[in-house]
């Protein structure tokens, strides 16, 4: 754990990607795995990562990110992309495969279901893609660990157009929406104002209350 805290002191929002320097595949495919392996509520996984390394996709995004450098500095851009909706269909999607994962049916988790489809598919739309963005960001939390664990840099992006990048994407026809992007890859040798300023957090005492 000690090492761990060390890695996340490390980690900041990378401000100056260097372009000639991609992150090694075997971490990205660690950092991919840490992701799918997360919590989602109810387990159902509502969303998916996008990884788009192609270059003439992440000029495309560029301006509809704020023109910002890291988009198409890094070497693979991970995109957050929730459901736009639950449907009975996705539901029992995840549902079914975990009775075929562990190779039986369980009659609570069979009660669960319906609980889940009494509610979930019924709901309006947008409720249900914010529920779903809101598992993303779990994602999004793992991966930033995951990354400053495999000491590769990363920055976390709200900062763009979620419309522009789905249609570059052909998300919509996916169901899906784009939530937040993560461009991962190296810090520059030179040219980023933040990386040698000292991470400041609230205290311990002005950000954790105990109640015994």
């Amino acid at each position: 754990m000690s090492e761990l805290l060390k890695n996340l002191e490390w980690r900041y929002a990378t401000k100056q990607m260097d372009a000639s320097r991609p992150a090694e595949q075997e971490k990205i495919d660690r950092i991919l795995e840490a992701i799918r392996l997360t919590a989602t509520s109810s387990g159902l996984q509502p969303y998916e990562v996008i990884v788009v390394k192609n270059a003439e996709l992440k000029e495309q995004i560029k301006p509809h990110a704020w023109n910002q450098s890291q988009i198409t500095d890094c070497s693979h851009l991970l995109v957050f992309a929730a459901w736009d909706n639950y449907t009975e269909e996705r539901v029992n999607m995840m549902f079914d495969l975990v009775n075929e994962e562990r190779g039986f049916v369980n009659e609570g988790w069979e009660n669960y279901r319906q609980m889940i489809l009494g509610l979930y598919p019924k709901r309006d739309a947008e409720v249900n893609y914010q529920h779903a963005a809101r598992q993303a960001y779990i994602g999004l939390g793992t991966a930033l660990i995951a990354a400053a664990e495999e000491k590769v840099d990363c920055t976390p992006m709200e900062g763009f157009v979620p419309e522009e990048v789905d249609t570059i994407l052909g998300l919509k026809e996916r169901g899906l929406r784009s939530v937040i992007l993560l461009p991962i890859g190296y810090r520059a040798d030179a040219g980023d104002w933040l990386v040698d300023l000292k991470k400041v957090r609230r205290s311990k005492e002005n950000f954790i209350t105990e109640m015994n």
